[in-house]
């Protein structure tokens, strides 16, 4: 025998109330008294209703889903980026689409390409390294109000941008090898470029000094925040006549290949020489010996970025013009563990 279809006028006269208390539950559940919003949602679960998500688009006009690129979904540091985003969209009407930016580049898409087909109502962006054209093509788009930068930015666009504090990290991480005694204090920097390499070592350069500490050409070292480039610094730094004490890596995985070439080369971490990280991924705290580095919190600035987004998709902006572009740091936080010591005797 066919099933009935349940409708919102079954729900609400289960509940006692109107279709469109039913309707403000389903939307807007917060401006209901506690007292409603049971009764409607007791209802929903008796008649066992389900919301018609593609009518419901449709009438709004909207896809129901909103894109996350990311530029390598292999990294683990986007991992708790990532939960956080998903956390905020949980209880909204909106899927989450993860695309990796490197798939998108092989296979020719550009990113207002997704707006075109009509598949996504809005995007955050994890990657600050896109093209020049992707870049332009976004900001004469009309769905350039519905983009968010999250974690890395691109500077002089009109985005909002939801990023750590990395000036302040970077400061943190050479106060504290300052305060443990080392003068000689190496640093190895990310990729070439990108803005969070910058922040970093603008942030290492003001504390520097700030706290009058010897710079010298060969103490700075060009990585890219992988393991490879970390193990490479170390035969530089050993192959140094004036070796650092200490150094000061822009990435967490940078410091796990330095402290395993530093192992190869048979210097002790931190009896030889001090390792500070930046990002504190899981592995940080597991790893031999565990690292010191700074944390991001990385949960919290996907759900920032969340926020941020379905703001600009639910408050449609009057002008077409982009507004000034809103930056929201989120505070970090120096975790201290074992690879980093005072100067060795």
């Amino acid at each position: 025998m066919e099933q009935k279809t349940v409708k919102i006028r079954d729900v609400a006269q289960r509940a006692g109330v109107s279709t469109a208390t039913v309707s403000r539950a389903l939307t807007n559940p917060e401006l209901l008294a506690e007292a409603t919003r049971i009764a409607v949602f007791d209802a929903i679960r008796d008649t066992g209703y389900r919301v018609n998500q593609a009518a419901r688009n449709l009438r709004k006009q909207r896809a129901g889903a909103v894109l996350i690129l990311v530029p390598n979904l292999g990294n683990p540091f986007f991992s708790q980026i990532l939960a956080g985003i998903g956390a905020a969209f949980a209880h909204t009407d909106f899927s989450v689409l993860i695309a990796d930016t490197m798939d998108s580049a092989a296979s020719g898409r550009t990113l207002t390409d997704y707006f075109l087909d009509a598949r996504i109502d809005g995007m955050i962006v994890l990657d600050g390294q896109l093209t020049a054209g992707d870049v332009t093509r976004l900001v004469d788009s009309k769905s350039s109000h519905h983009v968010v930068f999250a974690c890395e930015w691109i500077d002089g666009m009109p985005f909002p941008s939801v990023r750590s504090d990395n000036l302040r990290g970077a400061e943190l991480a050479i106060r504290h090898l300052y305060d443990l005694g080392h003068r000689k204090i190496a640093h190895i920097t990310g990729p070439a470029g990108n803005v969070l390499t910058l922040a970093r070592r603008q942030g290492m350069v003001a504390e520097r000094a700030r706290l009058n500490l010897e710079t010298r050409e060969e103490w700075i070292i060009r990585g890219d925040f992988s393991l490879s480039s970390g193990y490479a610094s170390a035969a530089k730094i050993v192959a140094m006549k004036d070796r650092p004490t200490a150094v000061f890596c822009a990435s967490d995985q940078i410091a796990y290949g330095l402290i395993s070439g530093l192992n190869a080369a048979g210097l002790r971490v931190p009896d030889d020489i001090s390792v500070v990280g930046f990002d504190d991924i899981e592995l940080s705290e597991f790893y031999i010996p565990s690292l010191t580095t700074i944390r991001q919190n990385r949960p919290e600035l996907g759900r920032r970025a969340a926020r941020t987004l379905l703001t600009l998709i639910e408050d449609e902006p009057v002008s077409l013009s982009l507004p000034q572009t809103p930056v929201e740091l989120i505070d970090v936080e120096l975790i201290v563990r074992q690879s980093t010591g005072p100067v060795p005797a």
